[in-house]
């Protein structure tokens, strides 16, 4: 069992975490981004803004792995 850790292969982990631990830390800073728009007193206007701001890259980011699984790549 040369080249694994807990009889998963450094393939299988790698995986893991690109889908799961990605998924997490999203939804992680999502959760600070509302702690952000809460402390602030933003408000409804503020609190949108600072979603769409903050989350942009995020949307970028999953819209691309559902084109992968579209395309099949």
């Amino acid at each position: 069992m040369e080249g694994t850790l807990f009889g998963f292969t450094e393939e299988q982990i790698a995986d893991f975490m690109s889908t799961y631990g990605v998924a997490a830390f999203i939804l992680f800073m999502l959760f600070i981004i509302a702690e952000i728009a809460i402390k602030s007193k933003a408000g409804k206007m503020g609190t949108a803004i600072l979603f769409f701001v903050l989350a942009f890259g995020m949307v970028g980011y999953i819209a691309k792995g559902i084109i992968q699984k579209m395309w099949g790549i």
